[in-house]
C-alpha cells in the first residue's frame, strides 16, 4: 500500500497546485466567493466528503463480502455535495460554489487511479476477468480490466476540456462547470462499475451504480435550474 500512499500524496499536491493555478488564471471570483462563505463552508465540505467517502466505501466492501474499512472518491463526492447543498440551503446561498474545485478533482482522480492500478490486488479497485489484449494481472494470476486506467483517462480528458473552456471563459462552463464535472464523473463511473466484481444490490447494479445515478440526476437538475435562472436574469 506504500505505492498507493505515494500517489495519494502526489494527487493531493497536484490538486492543490492546480487549484492555485486556475485561481490565479481564471477563477479569482470563484475563489473569493468561497473565502467569503467562511469556515463553516469548509467544515461542511470536508465533513461531508470524509463521511461519504468512508461510509460508502466501507458499505461497498461489506456488500462484497469483505470485512474492512474502505474509502471511495465517489462516496466522498456525493457526501460533499449533500453537505454543501444543506449548508447552502440553511445559509440562503444561491448558485454553484464548486467551479474552483473542478480542475483539482479531475487531477486528483486521474493521478490517484494510477496509484490504485499500481497497488495491485490488495487495493480492491481492480476489474473483472477479461480476454482483451490490454487486460492486466494484478497479482492473482487472472487477467482483468484495468478499470483504474479507464477512469484516469476519462478524467484526464475532462481536465483538458475543462482547461480549454476555462481559457475561453465559456459562459455555460463558467456557470455549470461543477455540475458538468459531476455528471461526467458519475456517467463514466456508472459504465466502469459493470466491469468490477463488487457485490450487487439489485440485478447487476452495485451500490455505486445508484450513487452515480443520483449524481447524474443532480447534475441535470442543477444545470437546468441554473440556465433557467440565467435566462430570466
Amino acid at each position: 500500500m506504500f505505492i498507493h500512499l505515494i500517489f495519494d500524496i502526489a494527487a493531493a499536491l497536484c490538486a492543490g497546485g492546480m487549484t492555485f493555478l486556475v485561481y490565479r488564471w481564471r477563477l479569482r471570483a470563484a475563489g473569493d466567493r468561497i473565502e467569503g462563505l467562511g469556515l463553516s463552508y469548509a467544515v461542511a465540505l470536508v465533513a461531508g466528503a470524509a463521511s461519504g467517502g468512508f461510509a460508502f466505501g466501507t458499505l461497498n466492501l461489506w456488500l462484497s463480502g469483505i470485512d474492512a474499512v474502505g474509502r471511495s472518491i465517489l462516496g466522498a463526492l456525493a457526501g460533499a455535495i449533500i453537505a454543501v447543498e444543506i449548508y447552502k440551503r440553511l445559509c440562503a446561498v444561491r448558485g454553484s460554489t464548486g467551479l474552483l474545485f473542478v480542475p483539482a478533482f479531475a487531477t486528483s482522480v486521474g493521478i490517484g487511479r494510477i496509484g490504485c492500478f499500481l497497488s495491485g490486488i490488495e487495493d480492491q479497485t481492480y476489474g473483472i476477468a477479461s480476454g482483451l489484449s490490454w487486460a492486466h494481472d494484478f497479482g492473482d494470476g487472472i487477467l482483468r480490466h484495468p478499470v483504474q486506467l479507464y477512469e484516469a483517462v476519462a478524467m484526464g480528458a475532462f481536465l483538458l476540456m475543462a482547461l480549454v473552456l476555462l481559457g475561453r471563459r465559456n459562459p455555460l462552463f463558467m456557470r455549470n462547470g461543477f455540475y458538468l464535472m459531476t455528471g461526467w464523473y458519475a456517467g463514466q463511473r456508472f459504465v466502469w462499475e459493470f466491469l468490477k466484481p463488487y457485490g450487487t444490490v439489485l440485478g447487476p447494479f452495485n451500490i455505486f451504480h445508484f450513487i452515480c445515478a443520483g449524481l447524474l440526476v443532480y447534475a441535470v437538475v442543477m444545470i437546468q435550474r441554473t440556465e433557467r435562472e440565467h435566462s430570466h436574469s
